[in-house]
């Protein structure tokens, strides 16, 4: 195994272990840590389908307790391409017909990339659980191609559209180590209760 994957490997169980020690969830990273702003290695067996599982599954358990709509394998320190993401859609039906902001299941992609699948950028804050307390404004494209794994090592081909594209976007861009801040609006940056 390469030197760079049996990191991978001892930083997954590592984030495992503590989970189990704990309450099943993962300290998240913050900005400032080096993990956030590095490019992560594509799962290639690093470990097998059960801590693969089992990783999934404490990032799903992260991300509905912090609270969020989507956490990559960065964000609790881990250099792997891989992020969850599951949005309950918007609460009400104006913001979610402005936003296109559709319920999303559960969705565990590997190794994911993304490009422009047609339509125009659209404007809106969006936050991130590795910078907390802030929100800034970030066009994002209405649509795109996702490709990628699942769980299972089946092949991801599909578009995606409306808020459930930015939300992937967001999570894909992390394992590039990209923040939502390098492609904000900077002078529209605020507090969350600022722009609630």
């Amino acid at each position: 195994m390469h030197a760079a994957d049996a990191l991978i490997a001892d930083q997954i169980r590592a984030v495992l272990t503590a989970a189990e020690a704990g309450d099943g969830t993962a300290p998240i990273v913050e900005a400032g840590d080096p993990v956030l702003r590095t490019d992560t290695r594509p799962f290639d067996g690093q470990v097998d389908d059960a801590e693969l599982d089992q990783l999934a599954e404490v990032m799903r358990a992260t991300m509905l307790a912090a609270p969020g709509v989507g956490l990559a394998a960065p964000q609790v320190g881990i250099g792997l391409s891989m992020f969850v993401a599951e949005d309950p859609g918007a609460r009400d039906p104006e913001v979610a017909k402005v936003r296109q902001r559709e319920p999303m299941p559960l969705r565990v992609v590997l190794n994911a990339g993304y490009e422009r699948a047609g339509g125009e950028d659209v404007a809106f804050y969006e936050g991130c659980l590795s910078i907390p307390g802030y929100q800034a404004v970030v066009a994002r494209p209405r649509k795109i191609a996702l490709t990628g794994r699942d769980l299972q090592g089946n092949p991801i081909a599909e578009e995606v559209s409306g808020w459930s594209a930015r939300i992937v976007a967001h999570e894909t861009d992390h394992l590039s180590g990209i923040l939502f801040l390098d492609k904000a609006e900077m002078r529209s940056l605020a507090t969350n209760e600022s722009v609630a």
